[in-house]
This record gives C-alpha cells, structure tokens and sequence, in this order.
C-alpha cells in the first residue's frame, strides 16, 4: 500500500474540514487561539491516520504497535469529524434565507462560529463514548426465534452467536477471552462463529485466538469463514482451529443428536446444522464457492429442522431457496458507528436483527468486536443468545 497517495488524500480531507472549521473557532470572543488549535489537530490526524493502516505493513519496529493505535484512533476521531462538517454546513445552508429575512431574529454570525464550536466538541465526544462501547465486552442479546414445525425436543434450543471479533491490531488475547468467559456463562446448545474472527496471519495471532479452545457447550463449536480470513489466509487458519478444536463448516453440514430421543434414533429430535464459506470466498478460491445448496449434500431427509452459517446476509435468498428454517450472520457490524448504520442497508439485505425472507429467519449480529477504529457509537457489539421455540 503505497504511502505518499494515502497521505495526500487524508490531508485534502482534513485540510477541507480544516478550511471550514477554524476561521469560524477564530471569530468567537475569547477564543482566537482554537481556530490555530484546530488546525494543528487537523495537521496531526491527516499524518497519523493513514499509519493505522501501514505501520504493520512497514518496518516501524517497535514503534508498529503504537502508530497503528495512533492511526485508528484518528481515523475515527475524523470520521465523526467530517461528517459532523458536512451536517453543519447543510444547516447552515438551511439557516441562510431565514436569517436573510428576519435578521432580528436570527444572528448567521454567531450561528457559524458556534456551530462550528460544536463539532470538535461532539467529534470528541462521540468518540469517547464510541471508544468505551468499542472496548468492553459485548453484551448478551436474547433473541428467541420461531420455527415452524420445531420438533418437541429442539424446543428451547440455544446457540450463542459471535461473530467480526476481528483479532489483530488493536484486539488481542485478552478481549477475546472475556467473550469467551462470558458465553461460557450461557450454559448454551450449541456455540457458532460467523467469520471475520481475525486481521492478521496464523504466526502473528494464534496465541491470541487460542481462549476458542475453551469455549463450552453441549455439541461444541462451529465457524464458517468470512471475507477478512481470506485476506489474512484462510487456508492455515481453518487448520489452526480445527486444531483448537472448532468444527469448521465450509458448504458442509452435521447433524445433532439432541436430547435423550436423539440418542434412541429418533429423527425428530435431530438438527443439522450447515456452514457455507463466505459470499465472495471464489474470489480466492473457486473450491470455497459459497453454496447452501451443496451444503445439504448428504443430508437425511427425516431431519427437517436446518440451521445455516453464513458470514454475509447476502447468502439468504441461496439459503432460502435450499429450505434452511434460520441463517445467522455477521458481516454488516450494523454499520459500527453513526451515520453508517444507515448505509450498511445499500450492500446488504438485512443489516441487523432478526429479520424475515419467506420462509427464513435471518439473525444479523452486529458484531461482537470491531474493525478499524477502535469506535461503537449507537451501534454496540453483541453476543448473541438465539432460542429455538416453536411457531
């Protein structure tokens, strides 16, 4: 990734936001000095954020670590930012022919200097606040969802959904161990992981992956890959967990025996439980095409209940046509921080939630770490707590 073009269009972003801002910070009485300490932030941002990108890609040493915080940090400081700029000029825009009319009643001036008073203040703010959600550990969010047709001894079935942990930069060990600790507390069926678990390669972040291996529930772990396993190789990551114990699902399916009808053979009180790669793994290989059909390959036809993984949202209509009764996935992060949640909606289906296609339940968890800027603001992470009831 080439340095010299990301510095150049983080400092036309910020010199915009910059040009905007800071005369208006100089003009209010008393505070001559912020419209300069405006700009000096402005200055600091655009060098810092495209590090939070590159510093792991180039030979910073020691130093890697601290500019990659460094950068995501500003990255999500200016995203606030940015659009917090964009929000007051559209006011002011709309504040220009009432104060033309009735200037008596409406002084543009001061409107200008202390609007743009409010944007590093909010920016700050929402990114404190954005941080802090980002940081904690995600909470349990119980969802039960109706199945038509449940067989008497799913009824109550439970799984616990993670998903877009996103192990790496700023997300280590220790993060993931607290979720870890937390869904272990569930006491649930079944444990599912719907991808995008790390940013990195197996030699950097297996030691921080490892507290999967001490997940619990009844019938064990299952993960289904996601876009960023493919960028991070998605090869020596499936061995790795597989070697930590995690069942993992690529277009394949098992099936449960539940309960004590279960072990007697009795077909009804069986779940399959089916795992696709992610929407675009044939982008890296044609061999992981993601496909709900292929997934059942196999499958007995006397159990009826199916549950699908599936990273993206996107792989719904395939699985509603392959006659899954519940897909859960990830991806979406529900847009991770305002105004973006409301975007997310334009690439996916369903963005978060339980949502409906036909015949299909669609969990969409908004993710149970994050990505990129260390920031959850009105959007917060969760462990999802499904339950399986009958209709």
């Amino acid at each position: 990734m080439a340095i010299l073009p990301l510095f150049s269009i983080s400092l036309l972003f910020h010199a915009w936001v910059g040009w905007r801002v800071a005369p208006e910070l100089a003009a209010i009485p008393g505070l001559d000095w912020a419209g300069s300490a405006f700009w000096l932030l402005m200055a600091m941002l655009a060098a810092l954020m495209p590090l939070g990108f590159v510093a792991r890609r180039r030979n910073f040493g020691r130093m890697a670590v601290a500019l990659t915080w460094a950068g995501l940090l500003a990255l999500g400081l200016f995203s606030s930012l940015f659009v917090l700029t964009v929000l007051r000029d559209a006011f002011l825009v709309s504040a220009w022919l009432p104060a033309a009319l009735w200037p008596e009643l409406m002084d543009l001036d001061a409107l200008q200097q202390y609007s743009a008073a409010a944007v590093p203040v909010l920016g700050l703010l929402a990114s404190v606040w954005g941080f802090w959600n980002a940081r904690r550990t995600a909470r349990v969010i119980r969802v039960d969802v109706p199945i038509a047709n449940l067989p008497l001894a799913l009824h109550g079935f439970t799984v616990a959904q993670i998903s877009d942990v996103h192990v790496g930069p700023t997300i280590k060990g220790g993060y993931l161990q607290r979720i870890v600790d937390r869904v272990n507390t569930l006491g649930v069926d079944m444990v599912a992981i719907t991808g995008d678990l790390v940013d990195g390669r197996v030699p950097e972040l297996a030691s921080h992956v490892a507290p999967l291996s001490a997940l619990v529930s009844r019938h064990g772990t299952f993960f289904v890959t996601g876009n960023h396993e493919y960028y991070s190789g998605a090869h020596a990551w499936i061995t790795e967990l597989r070697r930590l114990g995690v069942q993992v699902l690529l277009n394949q399916h098992v099936v449960l025996q539940h309960g004590a009808a279960a072990q007697a053979g009795q077909a009804d009180a069986q779940l399959l439980v089916a795992g696709v790669a992610d929407f675009s793994a044939h982008h890296f290989d044609e061999a992981h095409r993601s496909d709900p059909q292929a997934a059942l390959l196999g499958a007995p036809a006397a159990v009826q209940t199916r549950l699908l993984l599936a990273h993206q949202p996107r792989s719904a209509e395939a699985a509603q046509r392959a006659g899954f009764d519940l897909q859960l996935s990830g991806h979406t992060h529900g847009g991770q921080f305002w105004p973006w949640n409301h975007f997310v909606r334009f690439q996916q289906p369903f963005t978060a939630g339980l949502s409906r296609l036909q015949q299909l339940w669609v969990y969409t968890n908004r993710g149970t770490g994050y990505w990129g800027p260390p920031k959850r603001f009105c959007v917060p992470s969760e462990i999802t707590h499904l339950r399986l009831v009958p209709a």
